[in-house]
């Protein structure tokens, strides 16, 4: 008995250990430009950029019309709550042929509220898209008090001056736009662009968006459903392996080992079995799909999918 327990240690120390290695290694990947002068690369001068919530829509009337009552509803005691998210998601495509960035990013911040309640270890990829989210809001605030030059006395740009509204960061479009218009993209080496940035979001979407799918489909032959583990790979596979180097996949199937049961995953979106979720989830994979979707086109557009 003592053996095993002393392999089952070795196993984790040495995971632990990889793990931390990989995501020293990996924050020298991500752009380092942006704004750093009020705070820090977590809360770039943001402390106040978080909104009370709007009251929650009926999301059933925007993926199906003709369902009644709304299957998802608030559900107390955790920070990810799937109408908010489906709130935001929806009011991102306000525009026709566009995506609005503000409650693009407000997605996110949901999305990564899902991604951090599955444990330490999905923090792997947190990180990762945190730090992406933060930099395209740094750039937000950044382009903006060029803009319009206000401040306050403490240096903190005010609310009005995000340009999240209006300006060049209002939408997709205008920051492909604007970033093409300055020179700040660049299609054969990285630069510190938001449109660069924004791909990195959009691919991990699209894996969290695969990851759902599978969530939702039916038992195989034999009455057994694949574990989130197996279906996060699945989903890593073909959203985000193809555009990461060996050790992180590698670090990555590590990841999916630790990942909880689907009874946990269950839990996220309120429902107590596969019966309940199957709709729920549903409704949630018709909005990422609209967003994902419209992205695409735009980026694709623009011939941005392989931004370097």
């Amino acid at each position: 008995m003592v053996f095993p327990r002393r392999t089952m240690l070795l196993r984790y120390l040495l995971l632990s250990a990889m793990l931390a290695l990989l995501l020293f290694i990996s924050s020298f990947w991500l752009p380092q430009g942006g704004v750093r002068d009020c705070g820090s690369a977590w809360q770039p001068c943001l402390s106040f950029y978080r909104q009370t919530p709007e009251p929650p829509l009926v999301p059933g009337k925007w993926a199906e019309p003709d369902k009644a009552p709304p299957l998802i509803k608030e559900c107390p005691g955790q920070s990810f709550q799937a109408w908010r998210l489906l709130h935001y998601l929806k009011s991102s495509l306000a525009d026709a042929d566009d995506v609005l960035l503000e409650p693009y990013l407000q997605s996110w911040d949901q999305l990564l509220n899902f991604m951090e309640a599955l444990g330490t270890m999905v923090s792997f990829f947190s990180q990762k898209v945190k730090e992406k989210v933060v930099l395209i809001r740094e750039l937000l605030l950044k382009h903006s008090a060029k803009a319009h030059g206000n401040a306050d006395s403490s240096g903190l740009q005010t609310p009005a001056s995000f340009g999240l509204k209006n300006g060049a960061y209002r939408s997709l479009r205008s920051m492909v736009g604007a970033e093409l218009n300055r020179g700040v993209v660049n299609f054969s080496r990285r630069t510190d662009s938001g449109c660069r940035t924004l791909l990195r979001l959009h691919r991990s979407l699209l894996w969290l968006k695969l990851m759902l799918e599978g969530l939702a489909e039916e038992p195989d032959a034999n009455g057994r459903y694949k574990t989130p583990g197996e279906l996060s790979r699945d989903a890593y596979q073909v959203a985000l392996a193809p555009h990461h180097p060996w050790m992180l996949r590698q670090a990555a199937e590590f990841v999916f080992l630790a990942l909880p049961d689907r009874r946990y995953f269950l839990q996220l979106v309120c429902v107590q079995n596969q019966q309940e979720a199957a709709p729920v989830l549903h409704i949630i994979i018709q909005a990422l799909e609209l967003v994902h979707t419209q992205t695409q086109r735009i980026l694709a557009e623009h011939g941005m999918l392989e931004l370097p």
